[in-house]
């Protein structure tokens, strides 16, 4: 990890480097000139965010009442969960997404702004400008706006590489604003780039405590005494539980609404990165791990009973919420809660899965 945070190359097929790890800590990034990018990129998001919520950049309508993020994989999974996770009532944004090229997906995302788009900010996300499904999904936008009489460029925002098709037709079309997409940041790690930060300070939410947070987890992570080291101690159950070769899959099952989409924006995390049908000495090995999941408790009612008696051909991930709501919670039987139902589905089922030997 050491090595990897100074910039040593992680994927030598590619020759290329990861760093979303400098995202959080800029000091890190093996360069003056990356760690200071980092920073003036995270002052142009909060700087052109703050001009956003003030209304000093505005529409020929008014403030912008609504958020429309185009893109797929990395550049939608991220930004979907954390405004999900996040999102509040009061919002400062409105948040909608296109992440497919489904015409009737963004025909349905459409007729939901009809009414607001003369007050509809939009964010495209690709990193080369050429990727189908949000290139098509910016055509098929383009159009509405157009349709409607409305400038286009006026609305828009573009995060993508630079000298991309995308990044291109940004400048000649002098939309509002452009951010970077960096060659050394990974589509699945790029949630505290741009990619995410963005459409999240947009939406209203902090991202300098995203950040910090994010800083103090790699923190903690970079212990050498795996008992100390969470990531070390998931990794190594993990590899464990699955023979190294993803033996078995991974069941997901966070017990909180708010974490309905973590175990899409995990499956993509993991499989993406572990699955592989060559190692890094060009051994053939066909690993992996499949991840799957949705939410407790409303889903184990779907595929508990598999779980408990089917084909034992899995793990599974518990993720308990210590705090069930911000407010007091009402009884809704002498002396027990909602809350109270959620944590005793939560301890019931695990102990159901251990008493079959399940894991």
């Amino acid at each position: 990890m050491e090595a990897l945070e100074k910039g040593a190359i992680a994927n030598p097929d590619e020759n290329r480097r990861v760093g979303h790890y400098w995202l959080r800590h800029p000091e890190l990034a093996p360069s003056p000139e990356i760690t200071s990018e980092i920073k003036k990129c995270l002052r142009e998001i909060q700087e052109f965010t703050q001009k956003i919520h003030q209304g000093k950049i505005r529409s020929a309508k008014g403030p912008f009442t609504d958020l429309l993020c185009i893109g797929i994989g990395g550049s939608a999974l991220g930004p979907q969960f954390v405004s999900d996770a996040l999102g509040q009532t009061n919002d400062r944004l409105r948040v909608h997404f296109i992440d497919n090229t489904d015409p009737d997906g963004m025909d349905r995302v459409f007729a939901t702004l009809q009414q607001k788009l003369e007050t509809t900010l939009v964010v495209v996300t690709s990193k080369s400008g050429s990727t189908p499904e949000p290139r098509n999904g910016l055509i098929e936008a383009a159009l509405i706006w157009k349709k409607a009489g409305l400038n286009f460029a006026s609305h828009a925002v573009a995060i993508t590489g630079e000298g991309s098709q995308l990044d291109l037709t940004a400048k000649k079309e002098n939309w509002l604003a452009r951010f970077p997409m960096w060659d050394w940041v990974g589509g699945r790690t790029s949630e505290l780039g741009p990619v995410g930060l963005l459409p999240a300070a947009l939406q209203g939410i902090a991202i300098e405590e995203m950040l910090a947070g994010a800083k103090a987890m790699d923190e903690l992570t970079r212990s050498r005494d795996q008992n100390k080291n969470p990531a070390a101690q998931l990794a190594l159950s993990w590899y464990h539980l699955t023979g190294g070769h993803g033996e078995k899959a991974m069941v997901v099952l966070p017990y909180k609404d708010r974490l309905l989409l973590f175990s899409r924006y995990l499956q993509q995390l993991v499989m993406e990165s572990l699955g592989k049908k060559y190692d890094l000495q060009g051994k053939e090995v066909y690993q992996g791990l499949t991840v799957y999941g949705n939410k407790g408790s409303t889903d184990q009612h779907a595929y508990i009973q598999q779980l408990r008696d089917g084909v034992n051909n899995f793990f599974a991930v518990f993720i308990e919420v210590l705090k069930d709501r911000s407010g007091p919670s009402p009884e809704v039987e002498p002396e027990t809660t909602s809350g109270d139902y959620l944590h005793a589905f939560f301890l019931g089922t695990r102990e159901a899965l251990s008493e079959s030997n399940r894991a």
